[in-house]
């Protein structure tokens, strides 16, 4: 069993930034960030492989960074040029096992409790 314990969510202007951190109880494989805004979906965001390898859905393209420290087990999405519509709660996941940069949900195995973005205009 996996732990994941997210941190960095807030209440943030249109145009800031903010770091969002999650840190894994035990080793992972590719980790994902995810958002879901009120009334909708849970969509995904950006994922990265244990060797470093990323996807970033269209919209956060140039504007979000995922990382990771794997000595700490640990994945970080930077999030800069914040937009109103990036208002969210974002969740991180991880995948034990498998080597993809993976981007659907099911294909997670572990899950954090969430963190809340707030962007205004």
């Amino acid at each position: 069993q996996v732990q994941l314990v997210e941190s960095g969510g807030g209440l943030v202007q249109a145009g800031g930034s903010l770091r969002l951190s999650c840190a894994a109880s035990g080793r992972t494989f590719t980790m994902g960030w995810f958002r879901q805004a009120p009334g909708k979906e849970r969509e995904f965001v950006a994922t990265i492989t244990w060797s470093g390898s990323r996807i970033y859905t269209d919209s956060v393209k140039g504007r979000f960074t995922i990382s990771r420290d794997n000595a700490k087990n640990t994945v970080y999405l930077q999030m800069d040029s914040l937009k109103p519509d990036d208002t969210a709660v974002y969740y991180c996941a991880a995948k034990i096992g498998g080597s993809y940069a993976y981007t659907r949900p099911y294909e997670y195995d572990y899950w954090g409790q969430g963190t809340q973005v707030t962007v205004s205009s």
